[in-house]
């Protein structure tokens, strides 16, 4: 029987333990790639009817400012299972339905909030909504718009970083940016990236006085790496900055990223 020695076995528990740490640091950058997608989506309720589309299939969830109780039309009776615990909507679709109006009244303070519901087999966007009231209380109990501060002005590296760290850094280190707020964007596939080669689907936006900074993810849909330029993005951006800037090819593990992107206007208007 051979003896090893000493250093062999040493070495050989080096390389085991230096594996092992690579696996748990994959695992948890694997993780964190998934979770960027859950980030909530927070809606003012303007007394506009918010537009919400249901994957049919997955559950959603949409956050009221209270307890509240949901309206459910006759037409969707046996099609959408709504549940409301807390102050939190569940809906489920079972199949597929055009746009509904459905109420939701606040049990605590009898606000009224009106939902666009309806339903496909496409969507995939299952995000957690939050619904949240402009309007303040003032001392003698009636609710007023609350007068717009004066927002503080932000560098394009302090605007990067800040919507990073939304994505990728834990609940518990987590800083809001004053006057920074959440803006409006669909997440659906865009043609961001010229060639086709990489799909860009908006992940979160971000209004901070009068920038407008948006996270869109990218993917690889090619069995080949590919290396990310901002001069291949369409659209007018004052700066474009990637989490990584190559992909591997499509279905590793780092076949995706996520590219941070300030602009003048909102995202929709500055890709045209």
């Amino acid at each position: 029987m051979a003896v090893r020695s000493p250093v062999e076995v040493r070495g050989q528990r080096f390389e085991t333990a230096v594996a092992w740490w690579l696996f748990a640091l994959l695992m948890l950058s694997t993780g964190i790639a998934q979770a960027a997608p859950e980030v909530a989506e927070r809606i003012a309720w303007r007394k506009t009817p918010i537009v919400i589309d249901l994957p049919v299939g997955t559950e959603r969830l949409v956050h009221f400012p209270n307890a509240v109780k949901v309206g459910v039309p006759t037409q969707l009776q046996g099609v959408l299972r709504i549940q409301s615990v807390a102050g939190t909507a569940y809906l489920l679709a079972h199949q597929p339905f055009a746009s509904t109006r459905v109420i939701v009244r606040g049990l605590d303070d009898g606000q009224v909030y009106l939902l666009d519901l309806s339903a496909s087999e496409e969507s995939a966007d299952n995000a957690p909504i939050e619904i949240f009231l402009p309007d303040q209380p003032t001392a003698d109990g009636q609710e007023t718009e609350s007068a717009p501060a004066a927002s503080p002005q932000y560098g394009y590296v302090t605007l990067t970083r800040f919507a990073a760290q939304q994505l990728y850094a834990p609940a518990r280190l987590l800083k809001e940016l004053t006057g920074v707020v959440r803006e409006p964007v669909k997440r659906e596939p865009v043609a961001l990236v010229r060639g086709g080669a990489v799909e860009a689907v908006p992940l979160i936006a971000w209004r901070a006085g009068d920038l407008y900074l948006t996270a869109v993810k990218l993917t690889n849909k090619t069995d080949r790496p590919q290396t990310l330029d901002p001069r291949t993005l369409r659209g007018s951006w004052l700066t474009a900055a990637f989490q990584h800037n190559r992909l591997h090819a499509a279905g590793s593990e780092a076949d995706r990223t996520v590219v941070y992107l300030v602009s003048a206007r909102p995202f929709a208007p500055s890709l045209r």
